[in-house]
Formats: structure tokens, C-alpha cells, sequence
């Protein structure tokens, strides 16, 4: 009987070593610069947002940001209805983003985006640029990905874009 248990307990371990062994390694295919089809699908998303933002496409941003999304600027943080708020309103319009620089690190279903930009902003009826490293994170629910946090930090160096552009 321990000889049946033994050999039954042998045949189930090799059998999950096996299953494990089989299943397809995540996050092995690259695209051409070298990003994971996910990083891609993930600074696609943003290049969009950014579109959305300048666009003051608020339908498209309600879908995108998360009901608990939070948004950190150099002026406050806020939730998603204030943010959506503002963009509608004009409070802040991202006219244009220039993005020099993405990085996208994966934590399961956990994305986080970083962007090194010029900022073109009409802020209290004032245009301004600014250089920021924006931090965007992404989470994967339900095969959908939805914005968590937005962060603007304001970052020293100068602004690269031209001011006729």
C-alpha cells in the first residue's frame, strides 16, 4: 500500500513538472525596439491619452481612468471626476505633449509608464511649458487596461521643445 501511495504521489509530481515545463514562457516576444507586445500595447494607450488630453476627449478619458484613478500635479492631487472636470472646462488644456523618452516596467498586471516630456498647457487662461517626468500606471483588469495614477513631476532641465511649435 505505501509502494501504491509512494509511486501515486512520484507520478502526480512529474506530471505538474511536466505541465510547468510546457506552458509558454510571459513576456518573451519583442516588438522591434525591443518592448514586449504588452509595453507596446501600453505606450500606445498613452500616446492615445495624451491625444485624448489634448483633444478634450473626456468620453474617451472617463473610459480609460479608473474610478479610483488619481491625478498629481505640480498645483494638487485629485480624483477622476475633478480631473475630467478641469479638462472639460479648460482649467487645464494639455494642448501638446512632447515625449522624448518612454519606459514601461511590468509588474504582473501592473504597468508603469514613464514619460520624459515638453508639456504645452494653457493653465488659468496662460500658455506654459514645462519639462515633467510623468509616471503613469496602468492596471490590467479584465483583458482591459485602466489608468490607476498620473503623476507630473516637474523636472529641472530645460525645455527642449521650440517655442514656435
Amino acid at each position: 500500500m505505501k509502494k501504491s501511495i509512494l509511486a501515486l504521489c512520484i507520478l502526480f509530481m512529474s506530471a505538474q513538472f511536466s505541465y510547468a515545463q510546457e506552458r509558454p514562457p510571459t513576456e518573451t516576444i519583442k516588438t522591434s525596439n525591443n518592448n514586449t507586445l504588452e509595453q507596446q500595447e501600453i505606450i500606445n494607450l498613452s500616446k492615445k491619452k495624451w491625444e485624448w488630453m489634448a483633444d478634450k476627449n473626456v468620453d474617451s478619458l472617463n473610459v480609460l481612468f479608473d474610478d479610483k484613478c488619481m491625478f498629481t500635479h505640480m498645483g494638487g492631487t485629485w480624483g477622476k471626476q475633478p480631473e475630467l472636470e478641469t479638462i472639460k472646462s479648460g482649467g487645464i488644456w494639455y494642448k501638446k505633449a512632447v515625449v522624448y523618452s518612454v519606459q514601461v516596467n511590468m509588474f504582473g498586471n501592473t504597468a508603469v509608464l514613464l514619460n520624459d516630456i515638453d508639456l504645452v498647457a494653457m493653465v488659468g487662461g496662460r500658455e506654459v511649458t514645462s519639462a515633467f517626468m510623468v509616471t503613469e500606471v496602468y492596471i490590467k483588469e479584465k483583458g482591459k487596461w485602466k489608468m490607476g495614477q498620473l503623476t507630473f513631476s516637474h523636472l529641472l532641465r530645460p525645455v527642449k521643445i521650440k517655442s514656435d511649435n
